[in-house]
């Protein structure tokens, strides 16, 4: 779980533009503040993937506690961080100017930690359930979680709505839940 240095960063180059085209002015504080932050640490990572991910292992065997706070800002590749920002500055639009910024600040800080609980305490009933030690050793990073967790609170705002997933219109209530296990078979891990 490493980064390849010395390369064009394609998804942080597309990234840079479409928040260009929408413009800073247009982009709540909070959400920049969160986009930038992950731009941030992914050209200059706290530490390593391998140091930051969050695991079972990690986290409730060995007490590493500061991943539950690292693991959400970090990202695998360029493009892992250009598919969460753009969602971030999508759904960071439509929130926060609802939410307010006070209470959209803390919405995020709150989900960054959960998921990161949420994560280990799934991993950990695998483990236990399953009699298999290699899901204590999954070890993730991203701030795809946290997205996920806006996107149910966003239909829960916005309710109604329909969204398209592999080409199918679905109530939005569910579409969540259907990208959910979509993303799982198409990109596993």
């Amino acid at each position: 779980m490493q980064r390849r240095q010395g390369r064009v960063n394609a998804g942080l180059l597309l990234l840079l533009y479409q928040i260009s085209q929408i413009g800073l002015q247009n982009i709540p504080p909070v959400t920049l503040g969160v986009i930038a932050l992950n731009i941030f640490l992914f050209l200059n990572p706290v530490r390593t993937l391998s140091e930051v991910c969050i695991s079972v292992n990690e986290a409730i065997y060995k007490k590493n506690w500061q991943r539950f706070l690292l693991s959400p800002f970090h990202h695998a590749d360029d493009w892992h961080l250009y598919y969460n920002m753009i969602s971030m500055l999508w759904k960071g639009i439509m929130l926060e100017k609802k939410l307010k910024s006070i209470w959209f600040a803390y919405i995020i800080a709150v989900f960054s930690v959960l998921i990161g609980v949420v994560y280990v305490l799934l991993e950990f009933l695998l483990v236990e359930i399953l009699d298999d030690p290699s899901y204590g050793m999954s070890c993730g990073v991203g701030f795809s979680g946290v997205l996920f967790a806006l996107k149910v609170l966003n239909n829960h705002y916005n309710p109604g709505r329909v969204s398209t997933v592999l080409g199918l219109r679905i109530s939005s209530k569910y579409a969540c839940w259907v990208e959910l296990v979509a993303i799982h078979f198409i990109a596993p891990g």
